[in-house]
C-alpha cells in the first residue's frame, strides 16, 4: 500500500467569482456615479449653448480649479503657492474650531446627560442658544476678539457645538438604569463607567453631531474668511476672484469647497464605520462560536 501525504492548500477563488465581483463594485460605482456625471453633461452643453459670463463650461471650470490649486510640485501634494497660502491656513483654522467643539460639546455633553436635573434646567437656554444664527453674532466676537484668526476661530465653534453638545447629551441619556446598576455591582470607578459604558453608548449620537458640526465648520470657515480684513484662505479668494470678475477662478472655489465637504465627510465616516465596528460582537455566520 502506498502511503500520500496531501497538503492542504486555500481555495483559490474562481476566474468566474472574481468577473461578477468586478461587475457587481463597477454597477454600485455606475449607480453612484451616473446621476453626477449625467448632470455635468447636461451642464456643459447649457453653458456652451448660452455662453453666459457668470456660468462657464465645466470644462473650464476643471481647468482653472487645476491651475490655481493643483499644477505644484509632486512633493507638495501637487499643491500650487496660492493653495498653500489659503487652503492650508483655512483647514488649520476649521480644524482648530473642530477639536476643540469636539471637547467641549463631547464633555459638557455627557455631564448634561448623566444629569436629568441639570439638563432639565439648562436644556430651554442650550436649545435658545443653537437656534441664534452664527452670522448675527460676529459683531458681537469681532468686539471681543478683534478680526483675524481667533475671531474666526471662536465663531466657528460656536456654530459647531451645539449638535455636538446636545447629540452626546441625548446619546448619555441613552443609557439604562440596569447598565449602570451592573457598573455598580462590578464597583468600576466614575471614569471607568465613562470609558466602558457612557461613552460606547453614545458614540453613534456623538458621531451624528460631529457630521453635522463638520458640515457647520466648513460653512462658518468660508463665512468667516468673507469678512473685511481677511487677507487669506478659501473665502477671501471668493470674493477676490468676484471682485476682478473672474468667473472660472469664482467657480474653481466653489468646486474645491464641494471636494474638501466630500473628502472630509468621508474620512469621518470611514473613521465612524472603524470605531463603532471594533465595538460590536464579534459573529461568525451568524453563529457565537464554531
Amino acid at each position: 500500500m502506498t502511503s500520500m501525504t496531501s497538503t492542504t492548500a486555500p481555495p483559490a477563488v474562481p476566474a468566474r467569482g472574481r468577473r461578477r465581483g468586478g461587475i457587481r463594485l463597477a454597477g454600485r460605482l455606475t449607480q453612484r456615479w451616473l446621476p453626477f456625471v449625467l448632470l455635468v453633461g447636461v451642464w456643459e452643453a447649457v453653458t456652451r449653448a448660452t455662453a453666459s459670463p457668470f456660468f462657464p463650461p465645466p470644462s473650464e471650470i476643471v481647468a482653472a480649479t487645476g491651475d490655481l490649486w493643483l499644477s505644484g510640485p509632486a512633493h507638495r501634494l501637487f499643491l500650487t503657492d496660492l493653495a498653500m497660502d489659503n487652503l492650508l491656513p483655512s483647514l488649520g483654522r476649521m480644524l482648530l474650531a473642530l477639536a476643540g467643539s469636539a471637547v467641549v460639546g463631547i464633555g459638557v455633553g455627557i455631564a448634561l446627560g448623566r444629569s436629568e436635573r441639570v439638563f432639565a434646567y439648562l436644556n430651554p437656554i442650550l436649545q435658545f442658544s443653537r437656534a441664534v444664527p452664527p452670522p448675527t453674532l460676529v459683531p458681537v466676537f469681532i468686539v471681543l476678539f478683534e478680526l483675524g484668526t481667533q475671531m474666526q476661530v471662536a465663531s466657528i465653534i460656536f456654530s459647531a457645538i451645539w449638535p455636538i453638545l446636545l447629540n452626546t447629551a441625548d446619546g448619555a441619556r441613552s443609557v439604562t438604569p440596569l447598565q449602570m446598576d451592573t457598573a455598580e455591582v462590578f464597583r468600576l470607578s466614575a471614569v471607568d463607567r465613562i470609558r466602558y459604558i457612557i461613552i460606547p453608548s453614545a458614540l453613534p449620537k456623538i458621531f451624528a453631531g460631529l457630521r453635522l458640526a463638520l458640515s457647520l465648520s466648513l460653512i462658518l470657515m468660508v463665512f468667516s474668511e468673507l469678512l473685511p480684513g481677511t487677507s487669506n484662505g478659501i473665502g477671501f479668494q471668493l470674493t477676490d476672484a468676484q471682485s476682478r470678475s473672474d468667473m472660472p477662478a469664482m467657480w474653481s472655489v466653489i468646486v474645491l469647497l464641494g471636494v474638501l465637504g466630500y473628502l472630509l465627510n468621508t474620512i469621518l465616516l470611514a473613521v465612524e464605520h472603524r470605531v463603532l465596528d471594533r465595538r460590536r460582537p464579534a459573529r461568525t455566520n451568524g453563529k457565537v462560536g464554531a
